[in-house]
């Protein structure tokens, strides 16, 4: 039984049926896989952020994180949207359990720049795994949010894709972002296979913007790191999941050396 990262996108989480948590627990019972969620929880966040009047703001995909914007950034994250998620896999018949990066140390982090302009938002310097493995090995499926801490108990904000790359790269597993988005679009095309040098490109040329930057470049990451597979679906795609598993082509596949297809 391998492993299998799922990142769920914070724009989407409220919009999942309870059918794409029993694909999930379906992947486990029926297609001997071991899934790991990571969850973002974005407009979760904005919107508390929004009835407290604290201010916030992005740069380059990611939000600026002072100390007061990173304890709601945590109570929300590993709070409020981490167990929706359990108690969602509890509901399609799962056995789920919600941790954060914090717990044994799980994601280990470093500020993401020597500058201060984003504040406590930070990067992944290691993963200890040990902790998900125990529970995957026992049958439940670990709900993980992406805040990470340091030797000094210092807690960073990491971006969800850029943990999730990180723990499937610890994992040797493959990684699937669910967005509320078809794929990488390229003139209004759903592109269903690119190439890193063709991501590149399309990060480089702006035709990547915004949200799916810290995709593609956790995409990249993963790439480079040896994980074999990354692909970004739409999690609204009923049974998109095991049809992805079953070898359909669904959403945008990132792999190394294939030439650019779009979905016809």
């Amino acid at each position: 039984m391998g492993y299998l990262v799922i990142k769920c996108g914070g724009s989407i989480l409220e919009q999942l049926p309870i059918s794409f948590f029993e694909n999930i627990v379906s992947l486990m019972k029926d297609q001997h896989l071991k899934p790991i969620i990571v969850h973002g929880g974005g407009p979760n966040i904005t919107q508390l952020l929004t009835q407290l009047e604290i201010h916030s703001t992005f740069h380059k995909g990611l939000r600026v994180t002072s100390n007061e914007v990173l304890n709601i950034v945590e109570m929300v994250l590993s709070g409020s949207v981490n167990k929706s998620i359990v108690r969602q896999i509890i509901a399609a018949g799962g056995m789920a359990f919600g941790l954060s990066g914090v717990d044994g140390m799980l994601l280990v982090g470093k500020p993401i720049s020597s500058t201060s302009e984003l504040g406590y938002v930070g990067k992944i310097e290691s993963v200890n795994p040990r902790f998900v493995k125990l529970l995957a090995e026992e049958g439940a499926i670990p709900v993980i949010s992406p805040i990470a801490i340091d030797g000094d108990g210092q807690r960073w904000n990491i971006n969800g894709d850029i943990a999730a790359a990180a723990i499937a790269k610890a994992l040797c597993a493959p990684l699937y972002m669910v967005s509320d988005v078809p794929g990488i679009l390229k003139n209004g095309q759903v592109l269903s296979q690119v190439s890193i040098s063709e991501v590149e490109e399309l990060l480089k040329d702006e035709t990547i913007s915004g949200g799916m930057i810290p995709k593609a470049q956790a995409a990249l990451e993963c790439l480079r790191s040896g994980v074999e597979e990354v692909v970004i679906i739409n999690g609204l795609d009923e049974n998109g999941l095991i049809n992805l598993i079953n070898g359909m082509p669904i959403g945008t596949k990132i792999m190394e050396d294939i030439t650019c297809k779009i979905s016809q």
